[in-house]
C-alpha cells in the first residue's frame, strides 16, 4: 500500500507545561540569589589573574 504524496503526519499535541512544572520534572533547584550561582573555580586570586592573562594573550594571538 502506498502513501499519497500529499500525506503529512499529524503530530500528537503535547500537554502544555509551565516553566515551574518543567523545572520540577527535571529536578532543577530553584535559584534564589546570585550566591547560588557562585563557583570556586580558582583557588586564589593569583590563579585567576594567570588565567585572565592567558585568555587575553590567546585572544590577541588569534587576531594577528
Amino acid at each position: 500500500m502506498s502513501t499519497p504524496a500529499s500525506y503529512e503526519p499529524v503530530a500528537t499535541p503535547r500537554p502544555r507545561l509551565t516553566v515551574e512544572e518543567l523545572l520540577a520534572a527535571k529536578g532543577t533547584p530553584v535559584i534564589s540569589s546570585l550566591d547560588d550561582l557562585a563557583a570556586n573555580t580558582f583557588s586564589s586570586d593569583e590563579e585567576l589573574d594567570e588565567f585572565l592573562a592567558f585568555t587575553r594573550a590567546e585572544r590577541g594571538r588569534d587576531l594577528s
